[in-house]
């Protein structure tokens, strides 16, 4: 096709021409891009006509060739269909499928409660075993727990009863005691 060719020999002015320091501009004979843009310009018509031609007969092909496939295959599908169904082994082998399905079905479906009833018994266990562990140790943290409030409010109770006694014994010290006698003034000379 000629308008790759003029394509091409745009992208080699362009990797070809000098550049301009660091602005990533370069310089270019416009006469000659504006020439080979023409070349394009009057290339183009006749190449989008072929191309969409070539298009076209392509999409035209390829129903064809569907259109052909489809009935082909509905052809043999109604074939093995009309074998399949009339065929004595086939009958015997579908009853006997429906037969090991609800075997399956049914082994399946004690199974999964054989499992649910294992399962519930591990948990009921584990349950049991929770509740011992938690009657012993918070029992026994509880226990401890208390002692130790009781410990500390007999502590603040004879901390209290202690101070309220040397209250006491100092109001009375202070009643026993004379009063701070006032000593008379001198007089001035």
């Amino acid at each position: 096709m000629r308008v790759l060719e003029l394509l091409e020999e745009i992208e080699e002015i362009v990797d070809t021409a000098a550049g301009f320091p660091l602005t990533g501009k370069i310089m270019v004979d416009s006469q000659e891009l504006l020439e080979i843009v023409r070349e394009i310009r009057a290339e183009l018509p006749d190449e989008i006509q072929q191309a969409q031609w070539i298009k076209n007969e392509r999409e035209r092909i390829i129903a064809e060739a569907r259109t052909q496939y489809e009935a082909v295959i509905e052809d043999a599908q109604k074939q093995a269909d009309a074998l399949v169904e009339n065929n004595d082994i086939t009958v015997k082998a579908k009853l006997r499928a429906d037969e090991l399905m609800r075997v399956t079905e049914n082994t399946a479906k004690q199974l999964k409660i054989g499992t649910y009833d294992y399962l519930d018994g591990i948990l009921y266990s584990f349950q049991g075993k929770m509740e011992h562990l938690s009657s012993i140790y918070f029992g026994e943290m509880f226990t401890s727990i208390e002692k130790a409030f009781d410990d500390i409010n007999s502590a603040l109770a004879s901390n209290r009863d202690e101070l309220k006694d040397m209250a006491y014994r100092a109001q009375m010290n202070a009643e026993d005691m004379p009063e701070p006698s006032q000593a008379p003034e001198q007089e001035e000379e």
